[in-house]
């Protein structure tokens, strides 16, 4: 071999720091010659790593990015909320048979435990919150409530009186709105919500007055109890129904107004008079 040749293996050496033997005249071999390469000299193939040597760790994948937490979703209503949206939310409840109250107008323990039993049956967090997730989720499921899903116990508001209740003491009845007024010379005393007879059975409109009143009064044609019973046509009165109180619209009466709130039909009976007008208006 030429000298070149083993020039050629002396420079692989160093750069590889291996052991080579070179051959001598003819054939001959010398002995080993090791090349020790300078300290801090790099090997080939391999990078410089800063000030610390070794290997540059594996590059990161374009997609293996720290992420941020889920945004949990908003909530839009939770314990203690009040108003008309949460009437809505508590009526679609009752579509799907997870609340059997109200609607209350208040975000109350039941409805709290009724949106809660709601999201664990569809795999959604047990928050008792309605999130916009879980209202989205009841919307898919549920009608559009009418507004005597929205107020089947009461609570509604009162329509403006009928002109004849302007003057004197009137138990003046508003179907429409279905709601009773007890006004003294124009001025509100009190209002409560009320319930009307059945198509078969209706309540009759008119100008009437009450003739009688039976604190403890049993029907004799239905044997139904009628406490605070106030009479003003026929058999037909003003007086507490149970019924009404229990199942609120989703039921009628055989033509009496019936009350459901028997604290204030029992302040309304003590107030009222024989002789006092009764007004009963669309």
């Amino acid at each position: 071999m030429g000298r070149a040749f083993v020039a050629g293996l002396v420079v692989v050496a160093a750069l590889s720091g291996c052991t080579v033997q070179t051959p001598e005249g003819e054939g001959k071999r010398r002995s080993p010659v090791r090349i020790e390469l300078p300290s801090g000299t790099p090997s080939p193939g391999r990078t410089p790593a800063g000030d610390g040597g070794g290997t540059d760790p594996a590059p990161r994948p374009a997609d293996d990015k720290p992420r941020a937490a889920p945004v949990p979703p908003r909530v839009l209503w939770s314990r203690g909320d009040t108003g008309r949206d949460v009437r809505e939310l508590q009526a679609r409840l009752r579509q799907v048979a997870w609340l059997f109250e109200g609607p209350t107008g208040t975000y109350g323990e039941q409805t709290e435990r009724a949106v809660s039993g709601f999201q664990g049956k569809r795999g959604l967090p047990r928050t008792g919150k309605t999130d916009a997730v879980t209202w989205q989720r009841l919307l898919r499921m549920t009608r559009e409530p009418g507004r005597w899903d929205l107020y089947l116990m009461g609570g509604q508001r009162a329509d403006p009186p009928d002109a004849r209740c302007r003057a004197g003491r009137v138990l003046c009845i508003d179907k429409t709105s279905r709601t009773l007024r007890w006004m003294v010379d124009g001025r509100t005393v009190s209002t409560m919500a009320v319930r009307f007879g059945s198509q078969g059975t209706p309540t009759r409109e008119g100008v009437f007055s009450v003739y009688w009143k039976s604190r403890d009064h049993v029907s004799t044609l239905y044997d139904s109890p009628m406490p605070y019973a106030m009479f003003f046509s026929g058999g037909q009165a003003v007086h507490f129904s149970a019924d009404f109180a229990a199942r609120g619209y989703a039921g009628a009466s055989h033509g009496c107004v019936n009350v459901r709130d028997e604290a204030a039909i029992a302040q309304l009976y003590a107030q009222v008079r024989n002789g006092d007008k009764v007004v009963v208006s669309w």
